[in-house]
């Protein structure tokens, strides 16, 4: 139930035709909470609730929680979650023997391009693909959940 993964911002575009998947994502949070976040997330034609505790020094590993659920159920709680909904497609792309999972937003976090790569240890090693630029992985900004309250356009680059 642990979570270890990396993420870095993507400097080009040249994910998308090497994607294998691609899903319309719509998430909210319960309690966006960095200590423990509770979210809400439709993908594709399924619900899940997810919970998350707090990164560790690296910010690489924490603990998470997923259960499916139906995706009605999901509608009615997204209705009930804190005000920040996030829009994004996200492209899932093989490289090596990992998946990386790069994520378009839309919305107020329009032209954030964020890719993630999930990891069995934090030494693991992985090939990184020509398209991330800076790692972004300890960095609480980029976490969806701050995000969802401090929308990207809003940052005043």
């Amino acid at each position: 139930m642990i979570e270890i993964e990396r993420k870095f911002l993507v400097t080009s575009d040249a994910y998308k035709v090497l994607a294998f998947a691609k899903n319309q994502i719509a998430q909210g949070y319960l309690n966006s909470n960095p200590e423990r976040t509770v979210r809400v997330r439709i993908k594709g034609e399924k619900g899940f609730l997810t919970i998350k505790g707090k990164g560790n020094q690296s910010g690489m590993s924490r603990f998470e929680w997923e259960k499916e659920i139906p995706v009605a159920e999901a509608k009615a709680l997204l209705d009930l979650c804190e005000s920040g909904v996030i829009s994004k497609m996200r492209f899932e792309v093989k490289v090596g023997q990992h998946v990386f999972e790069v994520d378009e937003f839309y919305g107020e976090n329009s032209g954030l391009i964020m890719a993630e790569v999930e990891l069995g240890s934090e030494t693991e090693s992985f090939e990184k693909p020509t398209w991330i630029g800076e790692e972004v992985t300890n960095d609480e900004r980029f976490y969806n959940a701050f995000l969802s309250q401090n929308p990207y356009s809003k940052w005043g680059k």
